[in-house]
Parts: C-alpha cells; sequence; structure tokens
C-alpha cells in the first residue's frame, strides 16, 4: 500500500473524502419534516405502550472443560462436544480443499480481477503528481480453470529448476496469481514463504536468508527492490515476475547480476501446460506455509503452519458464518501474506464463494488511485461479504461524521436522531426504532451511507486488532448488518475466538472457534487472577488443532511461548489479558507487554489508553508513551486533517499549510481538551491520560516501517524514529 495523496491523509485516500457528497441531496423539506414526526412520535407511543426489553436472558455460548497443562479456567465452544479438524468429505490438507472446491464448482466464477483501462499521471492542488487509474468489469476465473492454471503452474516451477524440498516465497500484494501460486506449490507439497509486499529491506534479506529460499514469486515492481538486495540474497535462483495489464514490456533486470533465471509468470505457466506432471500431495502434518509475523514488536518472525492447522481453522469458519455458499462474494483486498485474509479466501473457496480482488487504493468511487468516475471496487463487484481491520472501520466512521457535521443543520439533526434511534433498538430498547420506523431511516438515511461497501454486503468479519465500540455500532446502525470480531495470532493460523451473528455485545472477541480451547491462567505479577470478580482474568493461553509447529530456525522463542501438557495438546501463550463473561465469552482487556509502571507505582495499559482515545474525532493514529520515571504520560499522533481543517475554520484560526496548522499551540490544546473529554468519559484515571502530544502531519505508512500492514502501530520503531520528540514533550 502506498502513500500517494496528500500527507496526513493515508487511511482517508484509501476511503475517500466525499463519501457523503450526495447526503440528503434528493430529500425535499417535507420529506424530512415527516421523517421527523415519525421519527419521534410513533415509536415514543409504541414505546409507552410495550415497555423495555431489559431482562433477557443470556445466552451460553461456551462451557467450561478439563484439560490439560498449567492450571486455569478453559473453555471450548459450547455448539460442538469434540474438536473440529476436518473439512467438508474429510479433506485434511488445503490442497485437498483446493481440488474438492474447483471439482464441485468447476463452471462457477471463483477469482476476479478488474481490467485496466488506463493509467495516467495526474496534478493535485498542491502541484504533486499522482496515479489515477480507470479499472473496467471484472473478468472471472471459474473454478475448473483455476485448478489447471495452478496445475500447470506447478508443473512450471519444476520445468525452469525448482526442486523438491525447496521453499518459495511470495512477494507481491494480493491478487489473482498469489492465489493460483499458492495451491500450485500445495500441488507439488512446496513449502511457501510468504513476505508483506511492504516489507522493508532487512525484513526481506532476514525472511530469505532463513528460510533459504530458491525461488521468489513477485509483481514487476518488486523487482527493482530485488535488484538492489542482490548482493545480499544468498541462496535465491529464480525470479517469477506477475505481468502488469498495461506494460508488457521485459523488466529492466539483469540475471547475470546473481545467475538469477529471470521469467514471467505466464512463461512458468506456459512451460507446466506443455509438459504437465504427476501431483505430489502433501500430508496433514506437513508445513504448508512458512508465514512471516507483522513485525510489530520486533523483527518477523517466521511462524511454522502445516496444512492441518489451517484445514481446521478454515472447518471452523464455514460453520460460525450462517449461509455461506455459492450464493455470496467475497472482497480480497487485506495482505494474503496474513493469515486472516488466508483463513478467508480458503473459507471462500471450499464453499463456492466467488472471489474479486482489489485493493486498498482503489476500494471506494473516491479512493486515491481511482479516477473521478470510475467505480471503486465495491461498488463494482457489490460483495456480500467483506472482511476488514479495525482501523478501515474507524477511518469509515470519523469520515461519515465529519462529513454529517459539515452538511449540518436540519440533515445533521435527522441523522443523529435516526442514528441514535437505531442504535436503542440495537441496545435492546424498545425506545429504539423498529419496524416501519427502521425501514423508513433506512431509506432516507442509511441507504446512501450503505452505498459505500456497494449496497449488497450481509456480514462484516473484522479482525488483526481490537475494534472500537463505536466503529462495531457504526457498522451495525449505518450498514444495517451484524459485524463479528475474531481473535488469533499468525501463531494460532489466525482463528481462535469467533463472535456469533446474533451477538451485538460490544468489545468481546466470541467464545472459543470449534477447533480450540481458550484458557485463562494467571498473571500474579500484572494483578490478574481467575479467582477475580465479577469475572476471572488471567492470560489468553490457547490450545488445539490450530496451535502452530512454533517458530522457523529459533527453538529459544518456540519453548518460550509452546507448551505441551501430559496430554499431548499443544498451548500458546499469547501474552494478552483476557476474561471470561458469564456466558463464556472472552474479552481482551490488556497485553504484557503494554503494561508499563509510572513513577510513582502506577500501572498504566497503552493499549487501552490508545483504544480510548483514538475515539477523539482528531485523532487518526496514535502511540502512547509512558516513561517509568516520570508520572504521566505523552503521546504522538497522527491527526485527522479532516477534523483540524473544520476546526480551524470555525474558529477562523489561520494557517499557511497542514504542517504549519499542526504546530501551532491552540490546536495541541484543542486536541489535548478532546483527549481529556473522551479519557474522562471511558473513565481512565488522570494519570492514563496524556498531558502532552505531539502532532505529525505525515500519515504512518506500511512503507514507513512505522505500521504494520493491518495497520497495527510497530511501538518500538516509533519509539527510536521519535526518541528525540518523546524527549522534548517530557522536558517541556
Amino acid at each position: 500500500m502506498a502513500v500517494d495523496e496528500g500527507s496526513g491523509q493515508y487511511l482517508q485516500n484509501l476511503l475517500g473524502n466525499s463519501l457523503l457528497a450526495s447526503f440528503f441531496h434528493d430529500n425535499s423539506q417535507a420529506t424530512l419534516i415527516v421523517a421527523v414526526l415519525a421519527g419521534v412520535l410513533i415509536p415514543l407511543l409504541l414505546a409507552l405502550a410495550i415497555g423495555s426489553r431489559n431482562g433477557k436472558k443470556v445466552k451460553e455460548r461456551a462451557v467450561t472443560v478439563n484439560v490439560g497443562g498449567e492450571p486455569g479456567i478453559a473453555k471450548r465452544n459450547k455448539r460442538f462436544q469434540a474438536l473440529l479438524g476436518t473439512a467438508k468429505d474429510g479433506a485434511t490438507t488445503l490442497a485437498e480443499i483446493f481440488e474438492q472446491a474447483c471439482v464441485e464448482h468447476a463452471s462457477s466464477p471463483f477469482l476476479g480481477t478488474r481490467m485496466l483501462l488506463k493509467a495516467e499521471m495526474v496534478k493535485g492542488k498542491d502541484g504533486r503528481s499522482f496515479e489515477k487509474l480507470t479499472l473496467g468489469k471484472y473478468v472471472w476465473t471459474t473454478f475448473g480453470q483455476a485448478f489447471e492454471r495452478s496445475c500447470n503452474f506447478a508443473s512450471g516451477l519444476l520445468a525452469i529448476g525448482h526442486k523438491k524440498g525447496e521453499r518459495l516465497a511470495i512477494f507481491a500484494e494480493t491478487r489473482e496469481e498469489w492465489q493460483i501460486v499458492l495451491q500450485a506449490c500445495f500441488r507439488q507439497n512446496f513449502c511457501v514463504v510468504t513476505l508483506y509486499a511492504t516489507l522493508g529491506a532487512d525484513a526481506i534479506i532476514n525472511s530469505l536468508n532463513e528460510t533459504e529460499a530458491t525461488t521468489i514469486i513477485c509483481e514487476r515492481k518488486q523487482l527493482k527492490k530485488l535488484r538492489e538486495l542482490s548482493k545480499q540474497l544468498e541462496s535465491l535462483k529464480h525470479v517469477v515476475y506477475m505481468e502488469d495489464q498495461l506494460d508488457k514490456s521485459e523488466p529492466k533486470i539483469s540475471d547475470a547480476e546473481r545467475d538469477w533465471k529471470v521469467v514471467s509468470f505466464s512463461h512458468v505457466e506456459h512451460l507446466g501446460g506443455t509438459a504437465p506432471l504427476e501431483a505430489e500431495l502433501p500430508a496433514p502434518d506437513d508445513i504448508a506455509i512458512i508465514m512471516y509475523t507483522s513485525g510489530s514488536t520486533a523483527l518477523p518472525k517466521g511462524v511454522m503452519i502445516s496444512h492441518a492447522n489451517m484445514v481446521a481453522v478454515t472447518a471452523s469458519v464455514i460453520v460460525l458464518v450462517p449461509g455461506l455458499d455459492a450464493t455470496d462474494t467475497y472482497l480480497a483486498y487485506l495482505p494474503l501474506a496474513h493469515a486472516l485474509e488466508l483463513a478467508a479466501e480458503m473459507a471462500s473457496c471450499m464453499k463456492g464463494v466467488a472471489i474479486g480482488y482489489g485493493s486498498p487504493l482503489t476500494m471506494t468511487n473516491t479512493s486515491s488511485k481511482i479516477k473521478k468516475g470510475t467505480n471503486g471496487d465495491l461498488s463494482e463487484l457489490r460483495p456480500t461479504l467483506l472482511t476488514t481491520v479495525p482501523a478501515i472501520l474507524d477511518r469509515m466512521r470519523d469520515v461519515t461524521r465529519q462529513m454529517v457535521d459539515a452538511k449540518g443543520g436540519l440533515s445533521k439533526h435527522l441523522y443523529d436522531l435516526a442514528y441514535g434511534r437505531r442504535l436503542a433498538a440495537i441496545e435492546g430498547s424498545w425506545f429504539g426504532a423498529w419496524g416501519f420506523e427502521k425501514l423508513l431511516w433506512d431509506v432516507l438515511i442509511f441507504r446512501k451511507v450503505r452505498q459505500m461497501i456497494g449496497g449488497r454486503v450481509r456480514g462484516v468479519i473484522s479482525g488483526g486488532a481490537p475494534l472500537s465500540h463505536d466503529a462495531q455500532r457504526f457498522v451495525n446502525v449505518c450498514f444495517g448488518v451484524p459485524i463479528v470480531q475474531g481473535y488469533g495470532l499468525t501463531e494460532t493460523a489466525a482463528g481462535s475466538t469467533f463472535s456469533e451473528w446474533d451477538d451485538t455485545s460490544v468489545g468481546r472477541v466470541g467464545p472459543p472457534m470449534p477447533h480450540c480451547y481458550i484458557k485463562l491462567v494467571n498473571w500474579e505479577e500484572g494483578g490478574y487472577l481467575t479467582t477475580d470478580e465479577p469475572m476471572p482474568r488471567g492470560e489468553v493461553v490457547i490450545g488445539g488443532l490450530n496451535i502452530t509447529k512454533g517458530y522457523f530456525k529459533n527453538q529459544a522463542k518456540t519453548d518460550e511461548s509452546y507448551k505441551v501438557d501430559e496430554r499431548g495438546l499443544q498451548w500458546f501463550y499469547t501474552g494478552d489479558i483476557g476474561r471470561f463473561h458469564p456466558d463464556g465469552c472472552l474479552e481482551i482487556v490488556d497485553r504484557k507487554k503494554d503494561i508499563v509502571k509510572l513513577q510513582h507505582g502506577e500501572y498504566i495499559s497503552l493499549g487501552k489508553v490508545e483504544a480510548v482515545m483514538s475515539v477523539s474525532p482528531y485523532v487518526d493514529i496514535i502511540m502512547l508513551h509512558a516513561d517509568p520515571f516520570h508520572s504521566h504520560c505523552v503521546a504522538l499522533i497522527v491527526p485527522s486533517r479532516m477534523a483540524l481543517e473544520t476546526w480551524a475554520k470555525k474558529t477562523n484560526l489561520n494557517y499557511e499549510d497542514f504542517p504549519d496548522l499542526c504546530q501551532r499551540n491552540e490546536v495541541v490544546h484543542e486536541v489535548l481538551k478532546s483527549l481529556l473529554e473522551v479519557g474522562n468519559q471511558a473513565k481512565l484515571h488522570r494519570f492514563e491520560i496524556p498531558t502532552r502530544v505531539k502532532l505529525f502531519p505525515e500519515t504512518w505508512t506500511p512503507e514507513s516501517g512505522l505500521v504494520t500492514d493491518s495497520l497495527k502501530i510497530k511501538r518500538e520503531k516509533i519509539r527510536k524514529v521519535y526518541a528525540d520528540a518523546l524527549q522534548d514533550l517530557y522536558k517541556s
């Protein structure tokens, strides 16, 4: 993902800055008045007649089980008596899942790629040039064609000299060819190394040399980066580049530089098609993928994921997503090098779901790379299912709110009324909007907001980081669909818990998935105990069929985090702190590495406070910093450009440009005031609320190395880069 328009506007550029430009445009004054009357009088009378819905019986979603290992409280999913480990028709490997799906749905559309009609550079208002794309319709590869292509590519890899037992790396953004390569490797039991397309030089060198990868599959734009690192890549022999739709020229790279064999994707596919070879399918216990972590706390570690691990997660997903079948359409845009996206696509494959590929930079009609007049991926594909990360939902919520505030007047009051009534209904009150009133608000207000995601989405899955209460309710109200949170790590092959679709509570990540147990064990140093009231608390430990085989060539780290109990079950110690609710659902409340003891003995949880502070309309990204030698904390913030400029306009504050605005004392004071307000509303202690902040006009992106591809902050990297700024905050 690249920053290509406007400093400090990364996420806003992904989603567009005029999502509600036509909000209320076609509503007459008379219609608005009728809506207000209907929205206020009818439901109020109804509410008085019927009363509230309080006192609902709690639905049990997980039960306590007796398991081995360290003492604690363990839960399993109530719907399943035994751990679920195999997929449909007894498939035990990803290769079997793929082949079964391709046979069953042979003529159905499977992988979709948009036609790139034109790419051009245009100048922005500040004189800088940005790339804009004109994209056409989706062109589809059927399941049967995908199977044939993967078989051909597998044979082609052997034809160019890739040998059995050697590892192959995929270094590309999410696209159709990524999935073809992955399945091709599984056909010949090649172990795949996944690299994020935005990795820096050190991480690329470490990953490729550590795994001794001999072949790499990349995009043309990654060739330049590989060439610059060629003398440091010790084992690489073959480079296969994925062609661009418009640029058909030969890449400018000398294979003599490192004796690499550089060939195109289509050439490898053609070679395999002319000389097909028999498949050598993997066993369930074979390593399918060495997936490198996002590196949010240190240099990425390679996690060894077996076929059995990924099959267990995939099998669970298809039973937890209601009605998942071939009538669904899924938009794939998150990194396939992330376990969350891989699990989502494998589950889609298994059930015959059509997968349309997109990009964070082309998602909406106003995304930064979309040429005006061109549909974004969401509008063109109109998916029924969407997987996302909280940062993107936060941005959708903030931009929507800011556009409504800017509209002002009766439109703003009507939106606020509609939002409040629907929110009350979702949270269980008869004083909220139900029945006809709900339909009225959907038609008048929320229909336009729902077009942001194509208008057909029936469910949203969020993972990769904690989802804020506000973002969850925004999806429930404005999109009108369930949003479920998943919790897991690369080390647990993505999925460990998964909210159920009928659970409208906020802040929780659901019960254990059917393939694993969730256990809480005491962390006495931090004061989290399984005997705590009103809910047991402790470190989250996960055991089951999804627990991976450890870290590649890092036995010390493996021994530190992975344990095998007396019954032979493997457990992973997450470092996260959770608590069990009475219905068995898990809530993540803290992280061991995020807890800092201040000068006077108070403990502060950085992640918890950051989640609260992100509710401020002025905050796009925040990193809280606490020093044990001080009694207060400070924060580094990438502010919301739209929110700050709107405030500056209202207060008649003159400024030269956005960087100048971020340095103004009045602005810093306004941001601190907002942080204090949201902190007090969340009942934080005074020492948890930052007393000083530094605002950065340039946003933090995966390319900058300051956030991961799932937009989680890299705390240690930020501390090093901005060490002087942090020192200055404590001095001032």
